[in-house]
């Protein structure tokens, strides 16, 4: 504790430490006797975010940026007060919007330094201040309503009557003005007048240009500031959102984390938003979304009583098509945003509509007509907030967001002084302190005659957060697929075996990291380099617990079984495969083999010697011809390399179609240039497609790697510019329908965008991106503006470009920028931005994607199950004692339509035997499947997302199969309660 520590004397404006620093300094202050009857503060004011500490307990808040410069010591000092006392201060060495120098989105300057330029006493004169509100919200109403409203000319009559009668020197004039005032202010306006719902908010970034842990801080110092306010206004009520936050503030300030849930019984402290963070709503996959709320929501039933039935979502960086039924299926009937404001191009239409998802489920969704979730309480806000609403006549209320964001700080007093004079007051609209269930609840009553927007909220802006640091992505991507791959193989272990615990505990925990990197500005890139660095901590913490528990769960699963000691081979994916796959064998080599193995289960790792199945299928050919090119044939698809390694031909063989485009090659990387208008890291410009140059290769450079047989490969390297270089392998598996391209490149470039493109002969208008939980169409024109402005899109684990019975698909491992435009299939691979951090990007990156010619549509040919083939790997995983001598399947489908997504422990049941599964529809069509398992399945229900069963749920079990009915892109989730194991 501060109190403890020796304390030396600070000086006028002496400097402290530089950024990320925390300074501590004991304030001893005695009040002048002549100040008894007086309000006393504390005047304080540093470069850095201050907190202040009274009988060991956190009292305020202090921000020279968020106007909180002073800490009320006594509102009233009274005859026998004690007058003397000590504080301490604790002074974090950044500001609301982090330690950059410059712009707000500089990088961190290491030169920051800060200092406290006050420390004082002073007294307070509340009658002063009260004028200066209203003189200040009279000049308001008579700039915003203008020469030609009456009401405007009242306003500032008023306002020159109380000038005139006031005299500062003569504080008994003090009360005339105020009766002016009251006058003006008291006058009512009609019953039409639109409602304005005031929320107290704070919106406070988990990560962006500050640390994580100094986000701990930003959430003590905003919210018992916040506490403050709700003791000295009952009507005040504050909006909190992020599960994360209130965590981190109960493990590190428990005494007001107490006063937090004693005013949400009040019903003044209001946590909202149902999420773990306020995650990016584009990049984590449906799975990751659906723990997002599973874990936020269990968190603020446990800790506050009930659920939120709102998703609070105010800044974010588009909005996936699937969270609607995301939302609903976990509780959430209610949304709102504001981000939508931002867009580049086209204004949205509505501020209040119902939208609706994928699968046809729809919430009543809302955000401030008035452009902000920090409004300040001033009149033109207020008035904005009406004229600016697009929905006028459909309704009649909106929300109207108060206190410094982003960077925390939240309401002050003076915000909600205005707000209250500014209650009923004629000329103006009507504004409330509210809440968010109010506001919804009068939106709903108002909703007869909303509008519907169907499908994803395009932002159409910072679409470069798609691409900005590769190495984010990648974490994100592999973390994502470990965790479902040890909670199968768990879950598994726990059917199979009395012995195995399910790592409930660790689960969590590794969830919750993976869940806080997808953060809005952390997953997307757009933070400092210590955040980032931060982030690739977590995801190697993810990787190293994720592989021994994967181990564990391995060993459990085949425990007992007979055959020989060796490798098992783990699918984790709901089909059977037959793959290639890298074997390590004795002495750390390795050899290939391959493999197959059933849906959802293991088989034994085959013996070195093994080539039996060659003879089912064609083997590998490659051919290098004299002129230096490569050709790859696997008898389903023919590759051909030009001598730099670009993409001639590729030939669908079954039908003998070609599927790049007459005159032109594929696999061509491109650069473009990329300076952006300001948000470095965040945004992508149309204009940078002027700037489009080919890389250009260096003829024979490209060399036959894998012969033929099992695989076939060829290599070439790539001189992107005299600072970065990239290797390839293009790699060809017997009966694979894809080409892969294993890529490496080490990337040192400034505001550079590098893409590979693919023109494909195929034309279509629309071109088929994956989404969570299924996909959508876009244009693959710019006929219109909102065409147009998606010139870079996002997408899961591939794109696809199909005419009637043929179509081109370019598969990822880890990206999800992309683009079609015409013919040419894009995706986006690195940036170069250098804000807020100098140096995303830069350094060495691996990755994969890969191309599928097809016949037919991209369901039929199988395009989704490949691009799970290219991110799930089968896993070969060292069977400690006697691996299995047969293969072994949990689960299957009978409809390539429909997913198994999930199989986990249910959260209700730890240690128990119930396990839920999630399925949903991949094809966009009506399709009955049977779900077939060898488990021991006692009963079976259906469930939402929140594994709460359904009442009328109950699922038959007809011959270990269950019947199941899917509509378009529908979510499922079952409950499974196994039998208990035998004695």
């Amino acid at each position: 504790m501060a109190k403890g520590q020796g304390f030396n004397p600070l000086g006028p404006s002496q400097w402290l430490s530089c950024r990320w620093w925390t300074c501590w300094f004991r304030v001893e202050l005695t009040i002048p006797e002549a100040w008894v009857g007086q309000e006393v503060h504390l005047r304080w004011e540093s470069d850095g975010e201050g907190l202040v500490w009274r009988d060991g307990e956190p009292v305020q808040g202090l921000t020279k940026e968020g106007e909180k410069t002073s800490y009320v010591l006594t509102d009233r000092l009274e005859e026998g007060d004690p007058r003397s006392l000590t504080l301490y201060v604790e002074v974090a060495c950044n500001g609301l919007l982090g330690a950059g120098k410059g712009t707000m989105i500089a990088a961190p300057d290491p030169e920051k330094m800060f200092q406290v330029s006050r420390a004082e006493l002073a007294v307070f004169c509340r009658d002063v201040y009260r004028l200066l509100v209203d003189l200040e919200l009279l000049l308001g109403i008579a700039k915003g309503l203008g020469e030609d409203s009456q009401r405007s000319f009242q306003a500032l009559y008023t306002a020159n009557q109380m000038v005139n009668v006031c005299d500062p020197a003569r504080p008994d004039t003090f009360p005339v003005a105020q009766v002016l005032a009251s006058r003006f202010f008291g006058q009512r306006g009609g019953e039409s007048q639109h409602t304005i719902h005031a929320v107290g908010h704070c919106h406070i970034d988990t990560a962006w240009l500050w640390p994580f842990k100094e986000t701990v801080r930003k959430c003590a110092r905003s919210w018992v500031t916040a506490v403050q306010l709700m003791e000295q206004n009952p009507e005040f009520i504050f909006a909190c959102s992020q599960a994360q936050q209130l965590y981190w503030v109960k493990s590190h300030y428990p005494g007001l984390y107490a006063r937090l849930q004693e005013f949400a019984c009040r019903g003044q402290f209001v946590p909202v938003g149902g999420t773990w963070v306020e995650m990016d709503g584009n990049l984590p996959s449906g799975e990751a979304m659906v723990r997002q709320f599973l874990q936020g929501q269990n968190f603020f039933l446990r800790e506050f009583g009930k659920m939120c039935s709102e998703f609070w979502l105010p800044d974010t960086f588009g909005y996936s098509a699937q969270l609607p039924q995301i939302m609903r299926g976990c509780g959430i009937r209610h949304f709102l945003t504001q981000k939508l404001s931002w867009n580049l191009v086209n204004s949205f239409p509505h501020h209040t509509f119902f939208w609706e998802g994928l699968d046809g489920s729809r919430v009543l969704a809302h955000f401030p007509p008035g452009d902000s979730y920090g409004m300040q309480g001033s009149v033109e806000e207020v008035l904005k907030t009406v004229v600016k609403n697009r929905d006028k006549g459909r309704t009649n209320h909106s929300a109207f967001l108060f206190g410094f964001g982003d960077g925390g700080g939240g309401p002050t007093q003076t915000m909600v002084d205005r707000l209250k004079r500014l209650h009923n007051t004629d000329g103006l609209p009507r504004v409330q302190l509210s809440s968010p269930g109010r506001l919804f609840s009068a939106l709903e009553s108002d909703s007869g005659q909303l509008c519907t927007w169907v499908g994803e909220l395009f932002l159409e802006l910072h679409n470069g957060t798609y691409t900005t640091h590769g190495q984010i992505k990648k974490g994100n991507r592999e973390c994502e697929r470990i965790l479902h791959d040890v909670e199968l193989l768990s879950s598994l272990a726990v059917a199979r075996s009395t012995q195995f615990l399910y790592p409930a505990a660790q689960l969590q925990d590794l969830w919750r990291l993976l869940l806080l990197n997808q953060f809005h500005d952390v997953v997307t890139g757009s933070c400092i380099e210590l955040v980032a660095e931060e982030a690739m901590c977590h995801y190697e913490d993810i990787r190293a617990h994720g592989s021994t528990l994967l181990n564990v769960a391995a060993a459990a699963l085949c425990a007992g079984e007979p055959g020989p000691e060796g490798l098992l081979i783990v699918n984790t994916l709901p089909w059977k495969r037959t793959e290639v796959l890298a074997l390590p064998r004795p002495g750390g080599a390795h050899s290939l083999a391959l493999v197959t193995v059933p849906s959802m289960g293991y088989a034994p790792a085959p013996a070195p010697t093994s080539l039996q199945p060659l003879l089912l299928q064609q083997p590998v050919c490659v051919v290098q011809e004299t002129d230096g090119s490569v050709t790859l044939d696997n008898g389903i698809i023919r590759v051909r390399l030009d001598p730099t390694g670009c993409l001639t031909s590729l030939v669908l063989l079954a039908s003998g179609r070609e599927a790049i485009a007459e005159g032109t090659v594929g696999n061509q990387f491109v650069l473009f240039d990329d300076v952006p208008l300001y948000w470095d890291a965040w945004d992508v410009m149309d204009y940078h497609l002027e700037t489009r140059k080919p890389v250009l290769g260096q003829a024979g450079t490209l060399a036959v790697g894998t012969e033929g047989g099992m695989r076939g490969s060829a290599w070439f390297l790539l001189q992107i510019s005299p600072n970065s270089r990239l290797s390839q392998e293009v790699v060809l598996d017997i009966g694979c329908p894809y080409v892969r391209f294993h890529t490496e490149v080490h990337w040192h470039e400034a505001h550079k965008f590098l893409k590979v493109e693919f023109p494909a002969r195929v034309r279509s208008p629309q071109a088929t991106y994956e989404v969570q939980f299924g996909h959508l169409q876009r244009p693959t024109h710019h006929n219109t503006s909102w065409d147009w402005a998606r010139f870079e899109v996002w997408a899961h684990r591939w794109v696809d470009l199909s005419e009637h019975g043929f179509g081109l698909a370019l598969l990822n491992d880890c990206k999800y920028g992309a683009s079609v435009r015409g013919s040419v299939l894009s995706l986006s691979l690195l940036r170069a931005p250098k804000a807020p951090d100098a140096t995303t990007d830069m350094g060495r990156h691996e990755f994969t994607y890969a191309l599928m010619p097809h016949k037919g549509s991209f369901q039929d040919a199988g395009v989704i199950r490949a691009a799970y083939s290219l991110n799930f790997p089968l896993l070969a995983l060292p069977a400690p004692g006697p691996a299995p001598a047969a293969a072994w399947s949990a689960f299957s489908l009978s409809s390539p339509a429909v997913v198994l997504e999930t199989i986990k422990q249910a959260e209700s049941s730890p240690q128990g035997r119930t396990l839920v599964l999630r399925l949903y529809e991949a094809h966009g069509s009506h399709v009955d499947c049977w779900l077939h398992t060898s488990l021991p399945v006692q009963e079976a229900a259906l469930c939402d997302l929140l594994e709460r069963r359904d009442p009328a749920g109950h699922l038959p079990l007809q011959d270990d199969r269950l019947k199941l009915t899917f509509s378009p892109f529908q979510v499922q989730s079952l409950l499974l309660v196994l039998q208990p194991p035998p004695n």
